[in-house]
């Protein structure tokens, strides 16, 4: 039974609810909707689940483009009702039929939806029977077909035993275990030398079998037991260093410096010199306009669909189309999806987004003088300034203020895959809040890799900022638990937490991450991905997401913040990955690295992306 029908405006109006069902839904599913689908660009998806202790909701929905309405069922996921798609499509046209948009009551529509309920109801009901009526059919044809098999095989072997039994096999032959078919008695050698009367009806004597079994191969067995026995294994050989007589005494390879002793005098701490970071500098994005791409974004669509002729296409274009249909769409939406596809962007992403523009703009009038390829183009500009532009809030300096109002430290966790760049983007990160006069101490989690802990630590030497280790082997969420402590003491305002580069499919892994995350409870988990990932972003970001919420022993798991892309000066245009990371987790890119030094750090240009991706 449906739980919710609601009727609202793209601008957020209720028009209409239904009063019979109304119920109070447990959470705010309507509004998960919103956020989640509408908003994202993911109303192309077939449903959406929605999950609350207590309740797990489904919920559907469609567009009348023309009249800027939306229509959305909500009912128990357990049900899975037939009819709801039904339903929403007739309620949709009853209603668009009495719209009025200066009308915000519309109370004559409850009699309506009641008729469509029930004939959707009754039409479900009728293919639910007419669907068993056949499947009983079918199973019935089945049924007789290896009964009919059955019989004919059955007169097969009663023929054949007319003749004589199992017709060659009945006059004696015997098996090599000395057994024929049928009850038969007959004299078999037992393996002391005597002869036994054995009665077989169909099957062998396993017992005789195994004693058979290790009457023969018993010996053999004593033997390699024997010998195995008086072999005596062999040391290992291990080879030793020559000794010369005029060699100098051995001297210690490793010259990394301890963390006691004092290496200071020996590093450049060019850190401070390197000037302002890129975060603080606006990126100027060009004005010029782009190329005209309408020619060749219909062109691609010629083989496809029929030339229209030169006064149809005309007349089009100055009165305007009734309304766009799916096939008007198709040849523009392909062309755009290979475009984002060279651009780096994965294919199920690029898909989506198609599914998404498509269904905001079935059933809307085209303007007059507009092509139906600047209509799409339009339409996926705006989608992706949308997906792209941050849904929240993202200045970092505001938090740490924040926090030091409270009296604790600010905690950013860095996590990802192996060699993305974790502890240098940490590195360039501390560069910029150094700046901005925070106090910043850099915690190294990374207990796994050889060598992390001293490229950490030379990192904090160049920007002369304390760090917080204990080695190799030892538990990373404890690591980072005693640096928030040891921060807290010493009135660090930012602690930055390194953390192992892991596989998203590496469980024991993944499992250390989440305990490292629900132990210390940061403020900010930063998951930091390379802008040359493809199709791997989606891989990545749902599993890391997926573990983490499956791992967690808290009901409102940590998942993904915000998303630091590096490499980003190596790609030229490929630049689909940010869409790809974004659309896939809800996290916003909150910085982008391009280069090699502590001030190649900026922010992302929305704009910019988007110019690129749709050039």
């Amino acid at each position: 039974m449906l739980e919710q029908l609601l009727v609202f405006t793209r601008g957020g109006l209720i028009l209409w609810a239904c009063r019979e069902i109304s119920k109070a839904l447990q959470g705010s599913p309507i509004d998960a909707l919103i956020r989640s689908c509408l908003l994202e660009e993911r109303s192309g998806a077939v449903s959406y689940n929605y999950d609350v202790p207590g309740a797990s909701y489904t919920l559907k929905w469609t567009f009348h483009n023309e009249l800027g309405l939306v229509f959305v069922a909500v009912y128990q996921r357990i049900l899975h009702l037939l009819y709801v798609d039904d339903l929403l499509a007739m309620v949709k046209k009853e209603f668009a039929g009495i719209y009025d948009p200066k009308r915000t009551e519309y109370d004559e529509f409850e009699a309506i939806f009641q008729q469509l309920r029930m004939e959707a109801e009754a039409r479900a009901e009728e293919m639910k029977k007419s669907a068993v009526q056949v499947g009983a059919k079918v199973g019935g044809r089945k049924l007789e077909l290896v009964g009919k098999g059955r019989s004919d095989q059955g007169g097969k072997r009663g023929g054949s035993s007319g003749d004589g039994g199992d017709g060659e096999l009945g006059k004696g032959r015997s098996f090599e275990n000395g057994h024929v078919n049928g009850g038969v008695r007959e004299e078999k050698g037992s393996v002391d030398g005597k002869k036994e009367l054995v009665t077989q009806n169909g099957a062998f004597d396993v017992n005789k079998l195994q004693q058979k079994i290790r009457s023969k191969g018993g010996k053999k067995t004593d033997t390699v037991t024997t010998k195995g026995s008086k072999a005596e294994p062999k040391k290992k050989m291990v080879k030793k260093n020559r000794v010369w007589d005029d060699s100098p005494p051995e001297v210690k390879l490793d010259f990394t410096d301890p963390v006691d002793e004092k290496g200071d005098d020996n590093v450049k701490f060019v850190a401070v010199d390197e000037g302002e970071s890129m975060m603080d500098k606006e990126e100027i994005v060009s004005s010029d306009s782009e190329v005209d791409e309408d020619e060749q974004v219909e062109g691609d669509g010629n083989g496809e669909t029929k030339k229209k002729g030169w006064f149809s296409s005309m007349f089009q274009s100055i009165a305007g189309k009734a309304n766009l249909e799916k096939a008007d769409l198709e040849p523009a939406l392909k062309a755009l999806k290979d475009r984002l596809m060279t651009k780096n962007v994965a294919e199920e992403i690029a898909e989506k987004l198609c599914e998404s523009v498509a269904a905001s703009l079935e059933g809307k009038k085209l303007a007059s003088f507009t092509r139906v390829s600047s209509t799409v183009q339009a339409a996926m500009e705006e989608a992706l300034v949308r997906i792209l532009t941050p849904n929240r809030s993202i200045d970092i300096l505001r938090g740490v203020h924040a926090a030091k109002e409270q009296g604790k430290p600010y905690v950013i966790v860095f996590i990802g895959v192996n060699g993305v760049g974790k502890s240098t983007n940490l590195a360039k990160v501390a560069y910029w809040l150094l700046q901005h006069k925070v106090s910043v101490m850099m915690a190294a989690c990374d207990t796994f890799r050889s060598g992390a802990v001293e490229q950490l630590r030379t990192h904090a030497r160049r920007l002369q900022i304390p760090i917080f280790e204990k080695g190799y082997e030892k538990d990373p969420a404890v690591v980072a638990k005693e640096a928030i402590q040891e921060a807290a003491r010493n009135g660090s305002d930012v602690v930055l937490v390194d953390t192992a580069g892991r596989m998203q499919d590496n469980e024991p892994l993944m499992r250390a991450l989440s305990k490292l995350i629900n132990l210390n409870d940061p403020d900010l988990v930063l998951f930091v991905g390379e802008a040359l990932v493809g199709n791997d972003a989606v891989d990545q970001l749902t599993k890391f997401n997926q573990k983490l919420a499956d791992l967690s022993t808290s009901q409102r798991p940590r998942l993904i913040d915000g998303i630091l892309l590096t490499k980003f000066d190596t790609i030229d245009d490929k630049v689909g990955a940010a869409l790809s990371m974004v659309y896939i987790s809800g996290a916003p890119v909150m910085f982008v690295g391009c280069g090699q030094s502590y001030t190649d750090l900026k922010k992302l240009n929305v704009k910019s992306i988007v110019k690129t991706l749709l050039k």
